[in-house]
């Protein structure tokens, strides 16, 4: 059963870090892209940041360059997303999900259940 799990959400004040970490587990890790998106109440669904299999292609929405880098380590099954410099409109629920094409950063085909981050100002 393929499974992501996040973790790393909460309440940062604006201008904070936080560190995303999604573990995944159920499918052969190393042949996957990953993503991180996320969704604001009353908004669309974006994406923010895509990693390759490999690790070597990196996707980041215009949003969150320079702020967020994401990274993986194939051998822990795990992807991050460090947030610095985080600001109000970063709130949101946060998703990781996989999928064996890496671009678009978008509709993947695996989703975790998603953790929530609220920044205050």
């Amino acid at each position: 059963e393929v499974q992501l799990v996040e973790s790393g959400g909460g309440v940062e004040q604006a201008g904070g870090s936080l560190r995303l970490s999604c573990a995944a587990s159920g499918f052969t890790f190393d042949d996957y892209a990953i993503g991180w998106f996320r969704q604001a109440p009353g908004k669309e669904r974006e994406g923010v940041s895509c990693i390759s299999s490999g690790g070597a292609n990196t996707y980041y929405a215009d949003s969150v360059k320079v702020r967020f880098t994401i990274s993986r380590d194939n051998a822990k099954n795990t992807v991050y997303l460090q947030m610095n410099s985080l600001k109000p409109e970063d709130t949101a629920d946060y998703y990781c999900a996989a999928d064996l094409l890496t671009l678009p950063c978008s509709d993947y085909s695996y989703w975790g259940q998603g953790t929530q981050v609220t920044v205050s100002s």
